[in-house]
């Protein structure tokens, strides 16, 4: 079974959360995602006008495909990478930036919202985000005890026979 690339729980979700939060806030996207290079949605929010979202698993699986053929075009190229993505239609954009190897920033937003603030923004949203997936890339794997394993498992047989 694929497993997400990156553990992002506790703090390090909450203090994600709160910058994707403020992501949201200053430039007047829809939607926000923080995406692992396996196509796992690690932290995501939304406005509260915003009609309801896209199939957001299916989203984070095509945007991580996306960035890995482009990883191979920029590598054809000779280029290392590209570190963002542009996809404009008639009625949105979507705009995909790398934060550092390890995951992709998602921002959803109609053609009201001016690509360049929503640039500007992500920018430092990165620089933050990517500040605390660096921390939790050195922090040791959790490890859960005998006796929790033991236990988990007791529950999930007694919840489901």
């Amino acid at each position: 079974m694929i497993e997400p690339s990156l553990a992002l729980y506790g703090d390090a979700f909450d203090r994600v959360d709160r910058h994707l939060e403020d992501l949201l806030g200053a430039t007047g996207v829809r939607y926000c995602l923080l995406v692992d290079r396996k196509g796992f949605v690690l932290s995501h929010k939304e406005a509260l006008w915003a009609p309801r979202p896209p199939a957001l698993d299916s989203v984070a699986t095509l945007v991580a495909s996306n960035a890995a053929a482009t990883a191979a075009l920029a590598n054809m190229l000779g280029e290392r990478t590209f570190s963002e993505q542009i996809h404009q239609g008639e009625q949105g954009t979507l705009y995909v930036e790398s934060v550092g190897d390890s995951a992709l920033l998602t921002l959803i937003f109609d053609v009201s919202v001016p690509l360049g603030r929503v640039k500007v923004h992500t920018k430092k949203a990165i620089a933050q985000v990517a500040a605390i997936l660096g921390e939790l890339q050195d922090a040791p794997p959790v490890q859960f005890s005998e006796d929790f394993s033991k236990g988990a498992s007791a529950l999930l047989d007694d919840l489901l026979g």
